[in-house]
């Protein structure tokens, strides 16, 4: 490969994003057009016409497993009739941030907390992200703490800067290579990248 190929994305949200753009920085290619970031819905509607488009242009796809089966299931769901060939559908499981956490070290590092309070078989935790916030609880970063973990009492799912802060860490200490450690469903990601060739440039 002779340099960079870029690739158009498809995820369901700003941190999915983040993390398909440092993974990708880690390989010879590079992230597109991102497209989607409007949950799990707005993607499997439209997955036909990305398909379609892959049948040119290359895209990954990235969504969350959630409460399905796995990602086998969903993909065949979603996909009955196959994949084109330039088109990278991968499945989180369960959510994106298991693979947040699966670097379990440097996630800890950065919250300021014991390392031992995150599970390495991330891609079991029931619902990652709520795990997340426990654990961001428990730092002694006021400011971590205030922009992630929902105030008491409020009704909201997240803190105000939950995903800025998460971002961030991505974006400035992650490492999928560690991560995929501990996290099956990004290891399958990476691999199906080594092994992706890229249209012929026209």
């Amino acid at each position: 490969m002779s340099g960079p190929v870029w690739i158009n994305i498809v995820v369901e949200d700003s941190l999915s994003e983040a993390v398909v753009q440092t993974i990708l920085r880690q390989t010879p290619y590079r992230a597109g057009v991102c497209l989607g970031k409007r949950g799990a819905g707005f993607i499997k509607q439209r997955i036909g016409g990305f398909n379609n488009a892959a049948r040119w242009s290359p895209y990954i796809v990235l969504t969350d497993l959630d409460n399905g089966e796995c990602p086998a299931t969903l993909i065949q769901s979603w996909l009955p009739e196959g994949r084109s060939p330039y088109l990278v559908f991968r499945v989180a499981v369960r959510e994106i941030e298991a693979w947040v956490l699966a670097d379990t070290k440097t996630f800890a590092d950065f919250l300021g907390v014991q390392q031992g309070l995150i599970a390495n078989n991330v891609e079991e935790i029931p619902d990652p992200k709520q795990e997340l916030i426990r654990i961001v609880g428990k730092s002694k970063n006021r400011e971590l703490r205030d922009a992630i973990v929902p105030p008491a009492g409020s009704t909201r799912k997240q803190g105000p800067d939950y995903n800025g802060r998460l971002i961030s860490f991505v974006e400035k200490f992650w490492s999928a290579a560690r991560a995929s450690k501990n996290a099956p469903s990004l290891k399958s990601m990476i691999q199906r990248l080594d092994e992706f060739r890229p249209p012929p440039v026209r």
